[in-house]
């Protein structure tokens, strides 16, 4: 959702009124996921919120697009930022059918990294950026505090066998 919400924001300056439209249906849908957030619920519930709240924005948006696809031209900002959202719609609207899923991806972080690691000072250094934001990664999908986990990892290694490392890993029953 992220990647079409820029397309729009790119057209702010030439549709202003549809670009707006698009991005306060969008900006609702982050909302709905914020207050997900605050309840911490299961995956089930969360589900449900979504069918329940985001869906009717969804299909009210889907039909929009439709609509608006062919009263714009083509070539157009704004006609490329409907026919962007348009052919990848399913997928953008797949995260209400599981609690799992989340309304956009979670790569930015990586690809923002990714520049970073240029100048990281030399590639064993890169490596181990990108190691550890693995390691932060499975911790933040596995609910434990980063720096908890880090803490105590450290604090256990000098002492822990090597051929059992895998048990520093950060798992729920960490």
């Amino acid at each position: 959702m992220a990647h079409a919400r820029r397309y729009f924001e790119k057209t702010l300056d030439n549709d202003k009124a549809r670009a707006e439209w698009m991005l306060t249906k969008i900006q609702q849908l982050y909302a709905i996921e914020a207050k997900i957030r605050e309840q911490e619920p299961r995956d089930t519930q969360k589900q449900k919120v979504r069918q329940n709240q985001a869906v009717p924005i969804l299909n009210e948006m889907n039909q929009w697009l439709q609509k608006e696809l062919i009263k714009v031209p083509a070539k157009s900002s704004i006609g490329k930022a409907i026919a962007y959202t348009v052919n990848l719609w399913e997928r953008l609207a797949r995260y209400t059918e599981n609690g799992e899923y989340l309304i956009d991806n979670t790569i930015r972080p990586v690809a923002i990294g990714r520049k970073n690691y240029l100048f990281a000072g030399s590639h064993k250094a890169a490596q181990n950026a990108a190691m550890m934001y693995s390691f932060f990664g499975t911790c933040k999908l596995n609910g434990i505090n980063p720096q908890q986990w880090l803490t105590k990892t450290l604090e256990k290694i000098p002492q822990h066998k090597a051929n059992k490392l895998h048990q520093l890993l950060p798992v729920k029953n960490y």
